[in-house]
C-alpha cells in the first residue's frame, strides 16, 4: 500500500503534517473535512499491517481508546467507514514527557509532583474501569499547557483479569525495560500496582534526571531491579523532602503487596506529604551493596556445557554394554 504524505486525503480526512513517526506507524495532524475538526490520524506503515502482533496491539489500543472518556486519556473516535487500517484520535497540543526530560534533565519538585498527580488521576480512572496500562513511561505521556497530561498508547494494555504477559512477550512489545515492575519481570500478570510502580519510576526520574535501575543491557537493568536498591533520591537531589522520598520508596516496593494498592493512595500522599511517616528503611542504608546474578548465570552455563558431555558418556556406556 502506498505510504501517505502530508497533503494527501485519506477518506474524509486531509493530512496536514507529520506529528510523530516511529518504526511502526506515523501520526498525522489532519482535518476532518465533514466537521472541520482537527484530529490525529495514526497510520501503520504498510509493512506492519501484516504483522499479527502489531495488528493485535493496534486493535486493542483502538478498542480501549473508544471506551475511555477522561481528560487525562487520549480519546479515540469511532469511524467504521475506512478504506485502510488507521486510527482517529483527538488532537492534543503538547510534548511528550520524554522530550521534556531529555531537554531539562530533571524538573523542579513542584512541577514533578504536579505531573505525577495528573498521571495518578488518569491511572485511577482507567483502573476503576478495569484497564491496566502496562506500558507507562515518559514516551507514552503527553504534557500540554498547565501540565495537563494525556496517557497514550494502550497497545499492550489489558483488562485487570486478562492473561499474563510472558517475559518473551514483554521483550517483543514493551521496548524499554526501565519501567517494568518486578512482578512483570518474573512473568506474572501486571495489575494496577504495576502501573503504580511505573509511576514511581517516572517520579524518581523527573526529580533526579535518572532512572533508578541501570545497566548495559535490558537483562542487567531488569535484574538490577530484582536484586539491588536504587540510589536514594535525596542523594541525587537534596531538594526532595524525606516525605517525598518515602512516597517514592512506597511506590517502588519490590513486593506488590507492600506497594501502594492504588494510584489514588499514591495521589493522597502526594497531596498531603505532611501526613506521611518516614521509615528507617534498609534501602537508605544498604543501597551501595551491589548484588549480581552472575554466579547463578555462570552455574547455568556450566550445567548447559556439561549436558553434551553427559549425553556422550551415556552413549559410550550403552555402546560398551550392548
Amino acid at each position: 500500500m502506498t505510504p501517505l504524505r502530508p497533503g494527501d486525503q485519506l477518506d474524509h480526512y486531509r493530512l496536514e503534517s507529520v506529528a510523530a513517526r516511529s518504526g511502526m506507524a506515523s501520526i498525522f495532524r489532519a482535518t476532518d473535512l465533514n466537521t472541520g475538526r482537527v484530529v490525529a490520524i495514526k497510520v501503520p506503515h504498510p509493512e506492519m499491517e501484516s504483522d499479527p502482533v502489531f495488528f493485535e496491539r493496534f486493535q486493542r489500543e483502538e478498542e480501549i481508546g473508544k471506551k475511555l472518556d477522561h481528560p487525562g486519556v487520549m480519546k479515540v473516535f469511532s469511524d467504521d467507514n475506512r478504506s485502510r487500517l488507521y486510527m482517529v484520535m483527538e488532537w492534543v497540543e503538547g510534548r511528550l514527557l520524554r522530550h521534556i526530560l531529555a531537554e531539562q534533565g530533571k524538573l523542579p519538585v513542584e512541577r514533578a509532583v504536579r505531573i505525577a498527580l495528573a498521571i495518578a488521576d488518569a491511572l485511577d480512572y482507567i483502573h476503576r474501569h478495569g484497564i491496566v496500562h502496562r506500558d507507562l513511561k515518559p514516551e507514552n505521556i503527553m504534557v500540554g499547557p498547565d501540565d495537563r497530561i494525556k496517557l497514550i498508547d494502550f497497545g499492550i494494555a489489558g483488562n485487570a483479569g486478562s492473561r499474563r504477559i510472558t517475559f518473551a512477550k514483554l521483550s517483543q512489545v514493551m521496548g524499554s525495560p526501565d519501567y517494568i515492575s518486578p512482578e512483570q519481570v518474573r512473568g506474572k500478570r501486571g495489575d494496577a500496582r504495576s502501573d503504580v510502580y511505573a509511576l514511581g519510576i517516572i517520579l524518581y526520574e523527573m526529580l533526579t534526571g535518572k532512572v533508578p535501575f541501570q545497566g548495559p543491557n535490558p537483562f542487567a537493568i531488569m535484574n538490577d531491579r530484582l536484586l539491588n536498591h536504587p540510589i536514594p533520591p535525596r542523594e541525587l537531589n537534596p531538594e526532595i523532602s524525606p516525605q517525598l522520598q518515602e512516597i517514592i520508596y512506597r511506590a517502588l516496593e519490590r513486593d506488590p503487596k507492600n506497594r501502594y494498592a492504588s494510584a489514588r493512595e499514591l495521589a493522597n500522599d502526594l497531596e498531603h506529604p505532611e501526613l506521611v511517616g518516614v521509615s528507617e528503611r534498609p534501602e537508605l542504608r544498604d543501597w551501595k551493596r551491589r548484588r549480581s546474578a552472575w554466579p547463578r548465570r555462570l552455574l547455568f552455563y556450566v550445567i548447559l556445557a556439561l549436558i553434551p558431555v553427559a549425553i556422550f558418556a551415556l552413549l559410550l556406556y550403552v555402546a560398551r554394554h550392548t
